[in-house]
């Protein structure tokens, strides 16, 4: 009995943080890790890559829009195309971590995720020159161990204020308009996936097909886009 109470205990304390990857849990007890900064500015973040395939047309189409972003990648990805890593950032943007790999853990692994952590943020690093700040792990799953790996690595953990469900088979540019809509506005961070690595195959057309609306969207209502950096975020 007092074993099974424990490991309640320990599971509670694990997946307690993860509560966090619920908007209106997030929206209340932390409005900067729901991605809310400047009211007049959008936070653009993309996940999941780097991908050779993907990630030129983002790269091309932010260009071709004057816009920045800031990109979500996972270290495994980046030390398999480093040079794609070093056009992000010689391009103006920003990276951060999303991981080593786009994994799922819901128990306690303290060492591991340390570890795992501590080379993609490495990864990070050489790629752009400087340490990253931002960290935002798969599927926004943020467990206690993930948490105190950040915090030990000095990064800020930032989830998103709208995403476009662009990881689906169904989805097109009218859909991720639609869903990022929802909770659209300033001071908003947005979600989006430069990669099919975890989503359904060339799901990331829907992404691109939707970016450049979504940015003159924001800016016929008088909101500038960019990267987090520059987004006001105060510590989660």
């Amino acid at each position: 009995m007092w074993a099974g109470a424990a490991a309640l205990v320990t599971a509670g304390w694990h997946l307690g943080p993860a509560a966090s990857w619920l908007p209106a849990v997030r929206r209340v007890v932390s409005p900067a890790l729901d991605g809310r900064g400047n009211p007049a500015h959008v936070a653009l973040t993309f996940d999941d890559g780097p991908d050779p395939v993907s990630t030129p047309y983002f790269l091309e189409e932010l260009g071709r829009l004057g816009a920045r972003a800031t990109f979500f990648v996972l270290g495994s990805r980046l030390e398999r195309y480093p040079q794609l890593g070093r056009r992000i950032v010689t391009e103006g943007h920003e990276l951060a971590v999303h991981g080593w790999q786009h994994e799922r853990f819901w128990h306690p692994r303290p060492r591991r995720d340390l570890r795992d952590l501590a080379r993609a943020t490495g990864s990070v690093q050489r790629a752009s020159g400087s340490r990253p700040l931002w960290y935002r792990p798969p599927y926004g799953v943020l467990t206690a161990t993930r948490l105190a790996a950040a915090r030990r690595l000095g990064l800020r953990p930032v989830l998103w204020t709208a995403w476009g469900r662009d990881w689906t088979a169904t989805a097109d540019a009218d859909s991720v308009l639609a869903e990022l809509a929802e909770r659209m506005g300033g001071g908003a961070t947005v979600l989006l996936h430069d990669s099919d690595h975890a989503c359904a195959p060339r799901a990331w057309h829907s992404a691109l097909e939707a970016l450049p609306h979504l940015v003159m969207r924001c800016r016929a209502e008088g909101l500038t886009v960019g990267p987090l950096a520059e987004h006001g975020l105060r510590s989660a």
